[in-house]
This record gives structure tokens, sequence and C-alpha cells, in this order.
């Protein structure tokens, strides 16, 4: 309880009590210049106080110390009833009985309990004493009372400013601050609900970041992307930046995170079969959600111009991924080669990055193609393969799962080989086939030559279909599928599948096995003289998107 009348008297209290002291006292000085009382917890305290800023502690408020090592301090009736009180003459004069200050400003950090969970040495123990109790409270509670609360560092300079200019706006202001409180809240809490509970719990906790104009048709309007901040992965989606053109639609977001999963599927077989580890230059192309397009190749120029050969119908209104930087060269290779007279449209370029005389190649009328860049894209490894769980909305839940992580390895012990051996240039286009095929609408059946995506056979609903795809759009591109790789995203039940491969001409398949007829399959293939290399459905069947 507070000592004196001078307390309540004070209109403009605020109560600083944060784990992270960087610029803590920065932000107490200008708040004090401003003419507040501050208010602020231990450790805070003596932060704010040794640059000279006056500071009460939080024990003038409660009437006693910390008590039970530190875990209560800021849990009291006293600072709650400052922080939840109304404006009504009921509760101020209540306050005023009570001699407790109205508190209308808090800025409040939690323990960092996600970095104790990560700790490989960590324990239980510290888990628990790294579990914030008083800083949730506090949030929540200066949320419910519309209070300046403050949840993040980075809020600190927008509130100062705010209040230099005089609170414009201030409901919406205190509302907007009061959302992220509870987000951050909400995601704190969560991440201590899957410590305890392991797989029996999930959820996902994230802040919009984009707001496309619709979602997949203009009927679904209320679309957007939402991220959570908190994970710090380079390659997550809204820390990719917009270089020209319109903000991105719903359908470019999830075009884009499929190009994303075959870039790093590519970069991940190609660097762990190599002795050097090395990511050669990847060019990829990318429609309603497959590939139509993938090249590989020492230069990027070489890369680009066999990715746009893969399948020049498919490509029109693409999106494009590249692991390089985007040169002036490099822009008119996208829009001009193979073309004659006229520019290639394209709705979507990623890319390492891009140089300015790059992007003004690139530009079309109405801001239609949009550009996008992430530095992360020019040093991909076998470790930028996305490892946080997946999940998908199905009726009255979600269905959740580990992400896609496997990277076929031509050196496992598991690996049975039937047939010729291969050269290492049919190994590498056996490895794009992977990358391609694993990271497309299964069932799938994906055709590679040279270096290049030749025939994508997606989203059939048995493997013939699917042979018989991969092979038509090959020809319907006018490639000749005669010595391709083909991989097949599980085992065929039967010949008649793989051997539609082997009619078309051919020269290998990467499957898995788990059929009855394996045998038969691979004696039918060997007998055709197509190579036939399978590891177990338990390992490399590559469903995706299913």
């Amino acid at each position: 309880m507070g000592k004196t009348d001078t307390t309540v008297a004070v209109a403009k209290n605020a109560l600083l009590s944060v784990y992270d002291k960087a610029g803590i006292a920065e932000f107490a000085a200008g708040l004090a210049k401003d003419g507040w009382r501050i208010y602020a917890s231990g450790g805070t305290a003596k932060a704010v106080a040794a640059t000279g800023v006056e500071v009460h502690d939080v024990t003038e408020l409660v009437g006693g110390e910390a008590i039970l090592g530190h875990r209560v301090v800021t849990l009291s009736r006293e600072i709650h009833a400052g922080i939840l009180a109304d404006d009504s003459d009921e509760h101020t004069a209540e306050l005023q009985r009570l001699n407790i200050p109205r508190i209308s400003l808090v800025c409040v950090d939690m323990y960092p309990l996600q970095a104790a969970i990560a700790d490989p040495a960590g324990t239980e123990r510290a888990v628990v004493e790294m579990t914030d109790i008083g800083g949730p409270t506090m949030l929540r509670a200066a949320a419910k009372g519309r209070r300046i609360v403050l949840s993040r560092p980075e809020q600190r300079a927008p509130v100062l400013a705010w209040l230099q200019a005089g609170k414009p706006d201030e409901q919406a202001f205190l509302r907007e601050l009061a959302a992220i409180a509870e987000y951050e809240t909400a995601r704190y809490v969560l991440t201590s609900a899957r410590y305890l509970g392991g797989d029996a719990v999930t959820g996902f906790t994230g802040k919009r970041v984009a707001v496309p104009r619709y979602g997949e048709n203009p009927w679904q309007t209320n679309a957007a992307l939402y991220a959570d901040d908190a994970r710090t992965d380079p390659l997550a989606l809204s820390n990719f930046v917009l270089r020209g053109g319109t903000e991105l639609s719903f359908t470019n977001y999830t075009d884009v995170d499929r190009l994303l999963q075959t870039m790093t599927h590519a970069a991940a077989v190609f660097a762990k079969n190599s002795k050097t580890g090395a990511v050669p230059a990847i060019a990829l192309g990318c429609k309603h959600g497959n590939m139509c397009g993938a090249g590989v190749a020492t230069k990027p120029a070489a890369a680009i111009q066999k990715m746009l050969k893969g399948d020049p119908r498919a490509i029109f209104g693409g999106a494009v991924m590249l692991n390089t930087v985007i040169t002036k060269d490099l822009a008119n290779e996208l829009l001009t080669h193979g073309m004659s007279g006229t520019k290639r449209l394209l709705d979507v370029v990623v890319a390492a990055g891009i140089e300015d005389d790059a992007l003004a190649v690139l530009q079309r009328k109405g801001g239609k193609l949009r550009v996008i860049v992430n530095p992360a894209l020019g040093g991909l490894t076998e470790d930028s393969l996305d490892t946080a769980p997946r999940f998908r909305y199905v009726r009255g839940g979600i269905l959740q799962q580990d992400n896609y992580t496997f990277v076929f390895d031509i050196a496992s012990p598991e690996l049975e080989r039937h047939g010729k051996a291969l050269t290492a240039k049919q190994i590498k286009d056996m490895q794009l086939a992977w990358a391609v095929g694993s990271t497309s609408n299964s069932n799938t059946i994906t055709l590679v030559k040279d270096g290049r995506l030749i025939g994508n056979g997606v989203g059939q609903q048995d493997r013939v279909s699917a042979a018989e795809l991969a092979v038509k759009r090959t020809n319907d591109a006018g490639h000749d599928p005669k010595g391709a790789i083909a991989y097949s995203d599980s085992f065929f039940p039967f010949p008649d599948g793989p051997l539609k491969l082997a009619d078309a001409g051919v020269a290998a398949i990467l499957a898995s096995r788990g059929s009855v007829r394996d045998g038969d399959v691979a004696k039918a293939l060997t007998d055709a003289g197509v190579t036939f290399w399978t590891l177990p459905d338990t390992t490399i069947r590559g469903f995706f998107n299913h």
C-alpha cells in the first residue's frame, strides 16, 4: 500500500519491469522528462537509477520486499488495483481511500522461457524458474484496463513519440497496444503448454504481416498472411522484401512457399551428395502450386535457360525463384529467352537480391510483376530445410505432422541398385528429379534430363496415369524423354506404370519399394534396360500436400 497521498495525486504513474534491461533507462528518462513518476521492480529500478533518473521501487506500492526467492514481486492487490481501475468516480474514490496510485503505463517483458526450453543443457527446474507469472499477469491486466501497455522493446520509441504528439487517436492506439500485449501473452502461455504437454497440445499464434486483396477467389475477401515473429527463420515469408510491383496475392504467397520447399530440398540434396557441400545455381518455375520448370547449372544464366524451356506454356504468368542475385543480363534472360519478339509474362520473381537496373528491366505495367528478395536464398545448405511442424485445417480441427525433412542420399546403405551404373550427370539429374517430385502434389512422377525438368506428372490418382502425364507433358513441351531420369514419389504396385516410362526411353528410375511385386517391377525394368534404384517406402516415400 502506498505510504503518502502524493502518490495518488500524481496522475501519470508508470510501472517498468523488464528482464532485458537494454534501452530501458533511456525510455524511463523520456517518460520522466514528460512528467511521469517511475516505479520499477528490483533490477529494472537499479538500471534506471544508475543513469540518474528518479525511480521509485515497486515495494513502495506493495508494502514489502520481494518474497519466495523473487517469485512474488508484482503479484499484489495494490498494483493490480492501480492497473485495473476504470475512470469511474467510484473506482477513483476507492483508489484514493486505499491510497493506491492509478498506474497509467505498464512496460513489461517476460522471462526468456523459449531460450530455457531450447537450452540443450537445460533442466525442467530451469524451465520452471524461467516461467514468468507476474509479467503475463500485468500485461493482461493492463490490456483489460486499457492502459498504455508495452510488451515489446521496439514499442518504446513510438509510444514516447505518441505521448509527445498529444496522444492522437487514443482509444484506437490503446486497443492496438492491448491486442499486442494479449498476443504476446498468448504466445508465451502456448510455449509453456507445448513444453508441458508435448504432442498432446498444439496451436499457432501469428501477427498479420500482409493483406492480399482476396484469397484464392475474389469472393474470399478476408485473406491475410500471419507470421509468428518470435521465430528467427531467415526464410520465413515475412522476411522476404518487396522490391517491385504490387503486394503479393494469396496464390502468389502459396506459390512462393512451394518454390521455397523445392528450392531448399534441391539445395539440400546437392549439398548432401557433394564432397564440398556446394550448391549450384538453381532456377525454379512454378504454376498453380507445382514446378513447371527447374534448371541446375554452374552459372545462373544457364540454369534460367533450362528452367524456362521446361514447360514454355505453363511458365506463362508463373512464379520464378533463383538462389542468386539478379543482374540486368539475368533479368533479360527471364523475360526474353526463347521468346520471339515479345517479352515473357511473369507474375512473381524471387531471388537472393536484385540490382537496380535489373529491377527496371523487370517492371511490368500496373505493377503486375512482383519482385521479392531475401539474401538467405544465396546461402542455402542442407540446414535450410524448414523443420517446424506443418499443419492444415480440417473441419473442426487441424492435422499436424513433422515437416518434410528427408534428403535423398546416394550413399545410403538401404539403397538398392538394379541395372546399369549411372553417370555422375545422371545422378545429378536424379537428385533434381527427387527434389521436384517430392515437393509436388502427390501422386507424382517427375522427369529430368540434362539438369532440366522436362515433365512433371502431378496429382494423379494412379501411378500409370502419373507416368503417362509426365511423358505427355514432356512431349508437349517439345522435349525428348529418351535418356531422361524419372522419380516416382511412391512404389509401383505393378510393372505397367514404369514400363510406360521405359517405352518412352527413360534411362533410370528412382522410387520407393514396398509392394509385394517389387521383384516383378525390378525385373521388368532391367529386362527393358532401365536402371532402377529404390529405397524403403518408409524412408523415401515423397507424398507431398496429399
